[in-house]
């Protein structure tokens, strides 16, 4: 009769579990003509007995994550909690340390699971033959001491056989690199005061439901960063090159993985080739070879554990990965998002959560999303290796136009008017208008906040020599630098549209970015390289035969001249008058009169400065300029000073500055707030008003940039 039962005894003498280890005979060759060594690895304990204990040690000192693990510590195994099991998860991205704080904490909370501590390795499993949550629940039957034999096939008894073995027991299970909620909720032991303890790449937070405890791992602080390479390298290398190591932390930006693996490059180096941090921070400056310097061979590198996290992508948020990484700028929006894949919103929506979700986006406290700093370079190494050669150069194109449009807009929002070259009518026809609508962002604010991203467009742009696009999105960015002084920003754009202009081959445009470029290098006190920036665009307009534009570079050349010959800035401003008189740009008039009345001013005709500023001062008016109508008032002020009406000079300026400061023109309110102090201190006006006046406009040159705020600050200290 047939055995029922079947003979195992083959299957127990060879039997190769999904973990990688072999219950068997080991079989090691040695010479081909030697004899063979037998090596036979005892199978795990079985029996009601056993107590699991396979939580792996940490092989080097844990620091900081105080924090979460107060968190852990209140809520996971807590004595007298009654029946509730707890969950907890701690997600992040692959190297931020979610696996060393599992294991810290279980082996500092041994005493709250007097039954035993359980672990599987979610990654270890997905890399063998069969390795889903089946597996995984026959590894927790393994270390509770059932023997394979007893093992049910099938998965919902494997489950069923879990909750009867912990029902009685106070365990710890830890589920190391989870990616799916089903996953965790499969291995909840049944015990009271039993806990679960999930990292993950995902911050599944479907898990909430089921009153998890989510603990999203931050990177370290460059304290915390600095330990870390104290402990390995030794706190005297780390003092020896302090700044060096500062600067190798802020490159590793705060992953702990990516720290351990420099500290192991500075040990490891060879003797005859000292790698020293100031070495290593220098090779690891570039971008282009940051990865690739965070490796201690194929395996143990940055890029091979962000390649576990790319890997499980599905292929179009991997194609949306790798895309974003070649965007220039830091942060990003749904709507750059969607443009950098060439797809619609309500198609980038769900892929960019899905980013999110696996901890591969951070989303900022403004809602816009951003890469880790390393995460970003990973994204960009899998575009270079999978995307087409030409998808960069498309991206930047798609990205450019995209706000040069938006900036564009934002533009003609502040100002319709203005003096423009590029002919952008065709580009806009059919672009919708954020800043029309009742609920859509002030201008200056928008071009604010996304700052630092347009210039990064510039830079990219040029590089890729998309030029016809980049002189015309510097000259439209201009306008936050008119009302907001970012002057190496401002001075960046410029230098960057000029130059593109240039090559395009469009005079006129690079006429007027070259004349307004010595605006922000006259702040930064470089006159004579505005001087030469003036005559290269006194050229150029005059061979673009355009006359506002010619008048325009007359007035900015005025500008240059106060400082030096206000007998030949007067006559600059009056050509520019008759120019713009010839062209009927009767705002540019009206703004070259402002100019002039200053400049009448400054060579002693007080009396013919105050009344040219005064029908300047209206015209401005007229035109519904209530900014630069509040600079011909605060600069009728200093005439009155120069007038001797101290009365009449410091309710003008105060009017002033109030104006400009409703305009959002804080640079030239500073202007007026400082001369308001100098006339009040003068007088043995209050000093109150001294005081707060020079804050203010410290405040407002210190944000910018500018020189003036030395000084400004040498004036309070000597008045407090």
């Amino acid at each position: 009769m047939a055995d029922v039962f079947g003979d195992r005894a083959g299957e127990r003498h060879m039997r190769n579990d999904l973990s990688g280890s072999v219950y068997g005979p080991v079989v090691q060759a040695g010479e081909v003509h030697g004899g063979i060594t037998f090596q036979v690895q005892a199978p795990p304990s079985c029996g009601p007995e056993v107590k699991p204990d396979q939580v792996p040690p940490l092989t080097v000192r844990f620091f900081d994550r105080d924090t979460c693990s107060a968190s852990l510590d209140s809520t996971l195994g807590v004595p007298g909690s009654g029946s509730r099991v707890g969950i907890g998860v701690l997600s992040g991205i692959p190297g931020i340390g979610k696996t060393a704080l599992a294991c810290q904490w279980a082996h500092q909370a041994r005493g709250r699971f007097p039954d035993g501590q359980i672990y599987v390795d979610f990654a270890a499993l997905r890399r063998g033959a069969g390795g889903d949550v089946s597996a995984a629940v026959r590894v927790c039957l393994r270390q509770l001491g059932v023997s394979e034999d007893f093992i049910p096939p099938s998965f919902a008894d494997r489950v069923a056989m879990f909750l009867s073995k912990t029902a009685d027991r106070r365990i710890l299970v830890v589920l190391d690199d989870v990616n799916q909620p089903a996953q965790a909720l499969s291995l909840v032991p049944k015990g009271a005061g039993s806990a679960v303890l999930v990292t993950s790449n995902r911050t599944l937070r479907e898990l909430a439901v089921d009153g998890a405890l989510l603990l999203p791992l931050e990177p370290l602080d460059r304290e915390a960063g600095l330990q870390v390479l104290a402990d390995r390298c030794g706190e005297a290398a780390v003092a020896a090159e302090r700044e060096a190591a500062e600067q190798l932390v802020d490159l590793c930006a705060g992953l702990p993985k990516a720290l351990h693996l420099v500290a192991a490059r500075l040990l490891t180096a060879p003797a005859a080739r000292r790698l020293t941090m100031k070495k290593l921070t220098a090779e690891l400056a570039d971008e282009t070879r940051r990865l690739a310097g965070m490796a201690i061979g194929e395996e143990r590198s940055m890029s091979a554990a962000l390649g576990l996290a790319y890997r499980d992508l599905a292929p179009d948020v991997a194609r949306l990965y790798r895309l974003l990484g070649w965007l220039p700028g830091r942060s990003f929006d749904l709507s750059i998002a969607a443009v950098a894949a060439g797809i619609d919103v309500s198609a980038a929506e769900p892929l960019v959560d899905t980013l999110v979700e696996a901890s591969l986006l951070d989303v900022t406290q403004d809602d816009r999303f951003r890469f880790h700093d390393l995460v970003r370079l990973h994204a960009r190494e899998r575009a270079a290796a999978e995307e087409p050669g030409i998808g960069q150069r498309a991206l930047v194109e798609r990205v450019t136009t995209h706000y040069l449009a938006l900036t564009a807009l934002a533009d003609r929002a502040v100002r319709g008017d203005r003096l423009r070259i590029a002919d952008l009518a065709g580009l806009l026809s059919d672009a919708p208008d954020p800043f029309a609508a009742d609920d859509g962002p002030a201008p200056l604010d928008w071009l604010e906040a996304e700052r630092a991203n347009i210039l990064a467009v510039l830079r990219e742009a040029a590089r890729q020599e998309l030029h016809a696009l980049v002189w015309p999105l510097a000259e439209g960015f201009t306008v936050l630098f008119l009302h907001r002084r970012y002057l190496g920003d401002w001075k960046e754009s410029l230098e960057l549209g000029a130059a593109s202009a240039a090559e395009a081959g469009v005079p006129a445009g690079e006429a007027r970015l070259r004349s307004l470029l010595s605006r922000p290098l006259m702040d930064l006190g470089e006159y004579d390289r505005a001087r030469a920036e003036l005559e290269t665009a006194v050229v150029r307009a005059e061979h673009a035969g355009h006359p506002a534009l010619r008048a325009s570079v007359q007035e900015f050349f005025g500008r240059y001249w106060d400082r030096f010959d206000t007998a030949r800035a007067v006559e600059t401003y009056r050509r520019s008058i008759e120019l713009n008189a010839e062209a009927e740009e009767w705002r540019g008039a009206a703004i070259a009169a402002y100019f002039l009345g200053c400049a009448l001013d400054a060579n002693g005709d007080h009396v013919q400065a105050l009344a040219t500023l005064r029908g300047a001062h209206e015209d401005l008016l007229g035109r519904a300029d209530l900014r630069m109508a509040a600079r011909a008032m605060a600069a009728m002020g200093v005439v009155h000073d120069h007038l001797d009406d101290a009365e009449a000079a410091i309710r003008t300026l105060r009017e002033a500055a109030g104006t400009l400061r409703a305009q959002n023109a804080s640079h030239y309110e500073a202007q007026v707030l400082e001369y308001l102090a100098d006339i009040t201190e003068r007088t043995g006006g209050d000093a109150d008003v001294v005081r707060t006046s020079l804050r203010r406009a410290f405040e407002i040159y210190e944000a910018a940039g500018s020189p003036r705020a030395g000084t400004i600050r040498k004036r309070l200290d000597a008045i407090a």
